[in-house]
């Protein structure tokens, strides 16, 4: 796994976590729901990642 992929894994689960966030504080469930995908999304790209890293290794 590239350190470009981490990198933007994470930052795709922490705005993720910031629009969970927001959403929550001004009770907007779709925003709420936006952020949950974003998360899900960044948690099966990085399983990914681990499964070509465990085959490369």
């Amino acid at each position: 796994m590239g350190i470009a992929d981490k990198i933007g894994n994470a930052a795709e689960d922490m705005a993720g976590k910031a629009k969970e966030a927001a959403g929550k504080a001004s009770d907007n469930e779709r925003l709420e729901a936006e952020g949950q995908t974003d998360q899900s999304k960044a948690d099966v790209k990085q399983a990914g990642e681990n499964v070509k890293d465990a085959f490369k290794g």
